[in-house]
């Protein structure tokens, strides 16, 4: 492309500090260097981790950043060194890389990277390095990938190469949310056919957890949420009972005993709040239950009661569903075409990025799943 090799201007959604609204700007975004891909952003959503970074952590060394890590374009340029990947490829941004050589990525058991930003820079979510200046000053990448901006620069280990034909508005959300949900159901917790679950949370990543458990053949799939608006849409995903814990006068985890004969067999809170987490561990029933953590937060302590993992059940995390990123969003976007997972019912609204600020603030009050973001042609 003409583009190849020179600095490219052009439109980014930039948040200068926490709490405040993003701003549009014009930056600069630099030639990929040594393994690294200049990607051409098509589109974008809005994920929660996103408003965690600009409302909860707000951690000042984090900004300014460009926010946004949910997103598919096209391969504008390729930096020396690069590999599998050319002008024109069709690409989803992965926030948790798969170099294929350190421990991790060569271990069954896990889908962490050692090459990944998250393993030094989980307070200010960003790794110091970066393609991208404004005003003059180095503006962060967020989680390595920066998709609120026409172009970013990404290194080849944080890219999946996915197919031609595949619609990038729709398959943008493999980027996170409905691969850290799915994948928490169907990889973390195992969940097995004939199996109660409850899930907490009917945000997208709840959502897609909703569908890993009914994939996986559970038997009862409990919806739990303070917004019973959303239960309609969880009955789409699979769910059979809905349960909103302020209708209620005894803890949430009493009435799913009460239900399922002690609790349930698995439960995912996908809230990213300790309080619930707790709730969550104990909703399962003992000797066997597993729980598992998928909400992002790392801004306070949990705890539980130790006969909680005394008695039997298991209490276990998740990131990014277990996925190792680059072999598994490629399969997971033949998956959603050939109609095995749904994302479509998962999009509410579509903006363009100068909106940004109004998709953030439905997702805020909760009246968006979905709201993916057009950047560019």
């Amino acid at each position: 492309m003409a583009t190849a090799g020179k600095v490219i201007k052009c439109r980014a959604a930039v948040a200068w500090e926490p709490n405040k609204p993003l701003i549009m700007e014009e930056i600069e975004v630099a030639p990929p260097q040594e393994g690294e891909i200049r990607i051409k952003v098509v589109v974008t959503s809005v994920c929660h981790t996103d408003l965690y970074h600009l409302f909860e952590g707000k951690d000042k060394r984090g900004f300014p950043t460009v926010l946004g890590h949910e997103g598919a374009g096209v391969v504008e340029s390729v930096g020396p060194g690069v590999t599998g990947f050319k002008a024109g490829d069709k690409v989803i941004p992965v926030f948790l890389s798969q170099c294929g050589n350190c421990r991790f990525c060569k271990s069954p058991k896990t889908n962490l990277c050692d090459s990944s930003w998250s393993t030094k820079y989980h307070d200010t979510m960003s790794d110091p390095s970066t393609r991208l200046t404004c005003r003059g000053q180095p503006i962060l990448q967020f989680m390595g990938t920066s998709t609120f901006s026409e172009y970013t620069v990404i290194n080849q280990i944080a890219v999946a190469k996915i197919d031609d034909n595949a619609p990038l508005d729709r398959v943008c959300l493999l980027g996170c949310g409905i691969t850290t949900g799915y994948g928490a159901a169907v990889n973390t917790a195992g969940v097995t056919p004939g199996s109660t679950c409850a899930v907490f949370g009917m945000g997208a990543v709840g959502l897609a957890a909703v569908m890993g458990c009914k994939n996986a053949g559970a038997s009862r799939i409990f919806a739990v949420d303070i917004n019973e608006q959303k239960f309609e849409k969880a009955k789409v995903f699979g769910a059979t009972d809905f349960l909103n814990p302020k209708a209620y006068d005894k803890p949430i985890s009493e009435v799913l005993a009460e239900l399922t004969n002690g609790g349930v067999d698995y439960s995912l809170e996908c809230v990213g709040n300790t309080e619930v987490m707790r709730t969550a561990l104990e909703s399962c029933v003992k000797g066997w239950g597993v729980s598992v953590l998928v909400g992002w937060t790392d801004v306070k302590d949990f705890s539980a009661r130790p006969i909680q993992l005394l008695s039997g059940k298991t209490w276990k995390g998740s990131l990014f569903g277990g996925y190792k990123s680059k072999d598994s969003v490629p399969n997971l976007v033949c998956d959603y075409m050939n109609g095995k997972i749904k994302l479509d019912e998962f999009i509410t609204h579509k903006m363009t990025i100068e909106q940004v600020n109004d998709a953030i603030n439905l997702m805020k009050t909760g009246e968006c799943i979905r709201c993916v973001l057009n950047i560019s042609k």
